[in-house]
Order: C-alpha cells, then sequence, then structure tokens
C-alpha cells in the first residue's frame, strides 16, 4: 500500500505537537524528518532534540532524512523506539556500505538518498543491501520548491531494476509532491510519499492529508 509521510520541516513550529496530532488523525503513515546541517545543503534546520520532543506524542514511525556531511557521527542521536528509517545521502558518504551496515546494526531500517542529478549508478551496488532508495525530485536544501520532472524515467528505471533482480527494497520521493502530480510518481514505481508544504501549508492540515489519502488508496 502507498505511504504517505508528511515533512515536518514545513510544520509550525510553534505548535509542532499539534501538528503532528493532526496529520496522525487524518491518517498519515509517517513522519518525514528532515535534518540539514548547512555545509551538505544550504540551510539548517533541526537536530535530534526536536525529533525526540514528539516520541510519546504520536504512534507514527520516524523516517529520518539526513542532509548531512559525515552522517555516520550522529547517527546514533536519531535512533528511538519511533525511528524506523535514517537515509542518508549517497553524494555524502565517503564508504556508502559501510554506513548502511552502521544504520542497521543502530537498530534502524537503511535509507539512501539520490539528487537530483545523481545517477542510479551511484547506488547500484548497494540495492542489495538497502531497504529504501530516496530519489529527491527538487534540490536538497529548502522547503516549497517545484517538482522535477526529469526524475520520473529515474523512478521508473529504479523500479524495473527492483522488479528485474527481486529485490525488495522501498521508493520514496521526496520534492514539490501535491495531489496534482501524486498519482504520477507513484505510478511510475514510488511507495512513500514525502510532502511537506503541500500538507502543512494547506488552509485545513487534515483535510489535504486525507486527500493525498483517497488518492495513495486508488
Amino acid at each position: 500500500m502507498k505511504q504517505l509521510a508528511p515533512s515536518i520541516l514545513s510544520a509550525d513550529f510553534s505548535r509542532l505537537g499539534e501538528c503532528v496530532c493532526q496529520i496522525e488523525k487524518a491518517g498519515a503513515d509517517i513522519i518525514h524528518v528532515d535534518v540539514m546541517d548547512g555545509h551538505f545543503v544550504p540551510n539548517i534546520s533541526f537536530g535530534a532534540a526536536v525529533m525526540k520532543s514528539l516520541c510519546g506524542k504520536t504512534g507514527m514511525p520516524f523516517d529520518v532524512h539526513l542532509m548531512i556531511e559525515d552522517p555516520d557521527r550522529y547517527l546514533e542521536d536519531f535512533i528511538t523506539d519511533n525511528t524506523e528509517y535514517i537515509t542518508v545521502h549517497a553524494e555524502a558518504c565517503v564508504h556508502l556500505h559501510r554506513t548502511i551496515q552502521h544504520i542497521k546494526s543502530s537498530g534502524a531500517k537503511a535509507g539512501v538518498a539520490v539528487n537530483p542529478a545523481t545517477p542510479l549508478s551511484a547506488v547500484e551496488c548497494v540495492l542489495e543491501d538497502v531497504d529504501m532508495i530516496l530519489i529527491m525530485s527538487v534540490n536538497p536544501g529548502f522547503g516549497g520548491q517545484k517538482f522535477i520532472s526529469s526524475v520520473l524515467p529515474k523512478i521508473r528505471n529504479l523500479d524495473e531494476l527492483r522488479r528485474e533482480n527481486n529485490l525488495d527494497f522501498t521508493i520514496e520521493i521526496d520534492g514539490g509532491i501535491n495531489p496534482d502530480n501524486v498519482k504520477t510518481v507513484t505510478d511510475a514505481g514510488v511507495d512513500i510519499v514525502v510532502a511537506g508544504s503541500s500538507v502543512f501549508g494547506a488552509a485545513d492540515i487534515e483535510a489535504r492529508v486525507k486527500e493525498f489519502r483517497e488518492i495513495l488508496q486508488k
């Protein structure tokens, strides 16, 4: 079943707990946690303390997206009872296979993200080891960007590789997703849809989550 992972990067941080309760009540599946360091990407978001403040307030799993340099130094900080995925960028890891094993040994599922201009060849050697591949459909660092449609062939190629090699990793997409294009990406092979500003920027957050869920369930 296709899943929706609202990104709290776009939430109102003055009432973050309330926002998370809203999306959970409306049927969201996962909380996407965008962590930025101001080095790998040109922005700083938040660290593990903000994420951990949500523990005990929601039953939804955490999908931690580390847009940071040298992610191995910080992996354990993001391990909680809610943490399901920790995703690192292929572009940020000198020893990608080692980092994947580090994530798994820490108790989380391992994801690897690739930027729009990064070819799938950067991750083909670890497809048997990962639990998820995250296709970035914007250049990481800021919310509210426009979807880059040229990533669609990459998604289809990745889904084809998965089927041809009988692999069971999940495909996630992040960047510029809204109700108008979500079916296009899921038809291409995406399993988990990350949506930030299109959820938390809506006049009615719960109604927007339900709108996404209706499309994903078709």
